[in-house]
């Protein structure tokens, strides 16, 4: 008499497989509403330039794709481009800790839309109101004081590349004139700088506590120093555009599916910054064209 053995254990069902940022931007309800908000006429640039994005880096593929699409998406509809060589916007990975319906606390990765100061001035100089925008560093010897009449600040610039490139930066300095003449300044010294940084990026601080390199206060500085200046410049005494302030509103926020929006660098939300994606290899196929064909021929 045959006797089954009872202790076979039971077939299980393989696990679905992971769902990729592909197969996100595929589904009909994306696809749709990347039509609407694109074109079909823009949708394949828009995909390519996403996709790229992601792939080459691995945190930002974790994160919750709906956040990456609607970030993508307002920085679409301000014209600017998501490529790091550009520098308008940025997708930086961030971890949140958040509240389910129950009250249980766990933690989530999202994207955070972060405009660029080249952004900014891409944004006024298209407004058609500055006939002259730009922000620089001020190295040591360059800064006059203030004149006396005016009070406005002085400098004197280092004519030589190599040797003001040598010199130690004490400040930095954001000017505009605009179409009919009337022109503003301002000028922060360095300290002054790394006060405000301190004291409103949450990422910095931590990176200055735990001598980490995850903000991009701490990887660029400069970048962020620029933009400080600008965003200051214009939404103090700048003409803004429709497109400007939609950018100061939405600019270090984190942009929801319904298009809310929330601010993760403060102190108001626990944040865990993600450390920027180191230097991948080049590959042989770009995960962008496989993007553009499923999307186009699914």
């Amino acid at each position: 008499m045959a006797v089954r053995n009872k202790l076979t254990p039971a077939t299980t069902k393989p696990a679905a497989p992971k769902q990729t940022f592909t197969d996100y931007i595929v589904q009909e309800k994306i696809k749709s509403k990347i039509y609407d908000m694109v074109g079909g006429k823009n949708s394949q640039r828009f995909i390519t330039a996403i996709v790229s994005a992601v792939s080459s880096n691995s945190d930002l593929s974790s994160c919750r794709f709906d956040t990456i699409i609607a970030g993508a998406l307002l920085g679409e509809s301000l014209q600017l481009s998501p490529s790091p060589q550009l520098g308008h916007y940025y997708l930086v990975p961030y971890n949140i800790k958040k509240k389910d319906t129950s009250g249980n606390e766990y933690w989530e990765k999202v994207a955070q839309f972060q405009l660029g100061y080249k952004g900014y001035i891409q944004l006024a100089v298209r407004s058609n109101f500055y006939r002259d925008i730009d922000v620089l560093e001020i190295k040591e010897t360059e800064y006059l004081g203030r004149d006396q009449n005016t009070g406005k600040h002085r400098f004197k610039f280092i004519s030589d590349y190599e040797e003001r490139r040598s010199k130690k930066t004490i400040g930095y300095l954001a000017y505009f004139e605009y179409l009919n003449g009337f022109t503003k300044q301002i000028y922060w010294t360095a300290t002054e700088m790394e006060e405000h940084a301190t004291k409103y990026s949450k990422a910095y601080r931590s990176d200055k506590e735990n001598k980490t390199s995850y903000s991009f206060w701490t990887t660029k500085f400069d970048d962020m120093a620029f933009k400080t200046m600008i965003r200051q410049l214009i939404s103090r005494w700048g003409i803004m555009s429709i497109e400007l302030q939609t950018a100061i509103e939405r600019d270090m926020a984190v942009i929801e599916e319904n298009e809310n929006y929330e601010y993760v660098d403060n102190d108001d939300i626990p944040v865990i910054p993600i450390a920027p994606p180191a230097e991948k290899p080049v590959q042989e196929k770009d995960p962008a064209d496989a993007a553009v064909d499923q999307f186009f021929n699914q």
